[in-house]
C-alpha cells in the first residue's frame, strides 16, 4: 500500500478519534449539568452539540461502504446483522447506566444501511430526502414530547414495546428517522475517490456550503417567525433535538468538513507523529465509548460532579483529561493487541471465521468500520 493510501486511511482514523473526543466533551457537559453562560468553553461545547455524533455516524457509514466493497452482498449483510445484534445487546445494557446511549441506535443504523449497499447512489439520496420529509410529517402529526420527562431528561416508558419503538424511530436522542441519513451519506461518500486531493478539497467546500446554508436559512426563518410563532421558530433551528432537516444538513456539512480536513492534512499529521498517537484511539472507539461512560462518568460520580452544575470550563477540563487518558491507553494497548478489548469480543462473538469473507480492494483493506476494526477484512 502506498504512503498516500496509508495516510488516507489514517486520516479517517484521526477523524473518528476527533468525533469521539467531541462526543466525550458533549456528554460530560450534559451529565455534569453545565448551565449556559458566555464563556468560550460553553460556546465551544455548544458548537459540538449534535455535530460530533453526526460525524461519527457518517464515518461509520463511510466505513461500511468501503469495507463492503468487493464483497458479495449476502456475505456483508450476514456479518452486519450479527454485529447489529451484538451492538443492540451492548447498547441496551449501556442504556441502564446512560440514558443517552447511542449504541442501540447504531445497531439499527447498520442493519438498515446494509440493505442500501448494492443500490445506486441516486436511490440512497432519495432515501435521505424521504427520511427527512417523513420526520417533518411525524413531528407535525405526532406528540414529540410523548414519553419524555424534560425536567430530568429521562424517557419514562423506554422499556415498554411502544415506548422503545417510539424512542427508536421518532423522538429518542438519535432516532432512526432521520438519523439514518448520516449513515447513508457515509455510504455515498465511500464511493468517491477520497484519495484524490481535489475530491478532498471539494468535499470540504461542499460541507462548508451545507453548514452555511443551514445556519443562514435557520437564522433568517427564525427572525421572520419568532414574534408570531415561537413554537415554529423552535423547529427551525440547527439544534439536534428535534433533528429537523436544517440540523441534518448542518450535521452532514460538519462531518464532510471533518473528513476533508483529516484526509487533506493526513500527510502532515503523520509527519509530526500526531496520527501515530491518536489513530489507535480512532480504531478502538467502541471500547472507548463504553469506557467514557463506565470509567469516565464513574470518576465524575465519585468526585460528586454528576449534576453538580459545575462551570463549562471545569467540564471541559475533565473531558480533556479523560481524552488524554484514552489516547495513552489506546496507544499502549495497540502496541500489544491488534484490536481493542470490546472490538475483539465483538469479532469473537459475532464475527466471521478467518477467510470466510475475502478482503476488499487494496485501498480499503485497512479501513476500520466503527466500532469493529477490520469488520470486513481478514
Amino acid at each position: 500500500m502506498t504512503d498516500t493510501k496509508s495516510s488516507r486511511l489514517e486520516g479517517l482514523d484521526l477523524a473518528r478519534f476527533i468525533a469521539f473526543a467531541g462526543m466525550v466533551i458533549v456528554n460530560f457537559s450534559v451529565v455534569i449539568g453545565v448551565k449556559p453562560d458566555t464563556s468560550l468553553a460553553w460556546q465551544f461545547t455548544e458548537a459540538l452539540q449534535g455535530r460530533a455524533a453526526a460525524s461519527f455516524v457518517v464515518l461509520a457509514g463511510l466505513g461500511l461502504g468501503l469495507g463492503a466493497s468487493g464483497i458479495a452482498f449476502g456475505q456483508s449483510l450476514s456479518v452486519t446483522v450479527r454485529r447489529s445484534v451484538f451492538l443492540l445487546c451492548i447498547g441496551l445494557g449501556n442504556s441502564l447506566i446512560f440514558d443517552a446511549d447511542i449504541l442501540h441506535y447504531y445497531a439499527f443504523y447498520f442493519l438498515f444501511a446494509a440493505f442500501f449497499i448494492p443500490l445506486a447512489s441516486r436511490w440512497i439520496w432519495s432515501a435521505i430526502v424521504l427520511l427527512n420529509v417523513a420526520f417533518v410529517v411525524m413531528i407535525l402529526t405526532l406528540d414529540y414530547d410523548a414519553g419524555w420527562n424534560w425536567d430530568t431528561y429521562t424517557y419514562e416508558d423506554f422499556w415498554t414495546v411502544t415506548g422503545f419503538i417510539r424512542n427508536l424511530f421518532f423522538n429518542g436522542w438519535h432516532p432512526v428517522i432521520p438519523w439514518l441519513s448520516f449513515m447513508l451519506l457515509g455510504l455515498v461518500l465511500a464511493r468517491a475517490s477520497l484519495s484524490d486531493r481535489r475530491v478532498q478539497v471539494r468535499l470540504g467546500l461542499i460541507g462548508l456550503a451545507c453548514v452555511s446554508v443551514a445556519e443562514g436559512v435557520s437564522w433568517g426563518l427564525r427572525a421572520l417567525v419568532m414574534t408570531t410563532d415561537p413554537e415554529l421558530a423552535e423547529l427551525l433551528t440547527t439544534a439536534p433535538v428535534p433533528p429537523m432537516p436544517l440540523y441534518i444538513l448542518a450535521g452532514s456539512g460538519a462531518a464532510m468538513i471533518l473528513c476533508s480536513l483529516c484526509l487533506t492534512l493526513a500527510p502532515i499529521t503523520k509527519r509530526f507523529g500526531l496520527t501515530a498517537i491518536c489513530a489507535p484511539a480512532g480504531r478502538q472507539t467502541l471500547t472507548l465509548y463504553i469506557g467514557h461512560i463506565l470509567v469516565g462518568m464513574g470518576c465524575l460520580e465519585a468526585l460528586q460532579l454528576i449534576e453538580s452544575e459545575a462551570s463549562a470550563q471545569s467540564a471541559l477540563t475533565w473531558s480533556f483529561a479523560f481524552i488524554a487518558c484514552a489516547v495513552i491507553y489506546a496507544y499502549a494497548w495497540s502496541r500489544v493487541f491488534k484490536r481493542g478489548p470490546i472490538e475483539a469480543l465483538m469479532r469473537q462473538t459475532a464475527g466471521v471465521t478467518q477467510g470466510l469473507i475475502q478482503p476488499p480492494r487494496t485501498q480499503c483493506a485497512k479501513i476500520s468500520l466503527w466500532p469493529d476494526d477490520g469488520l470486513f477484512t481478514t
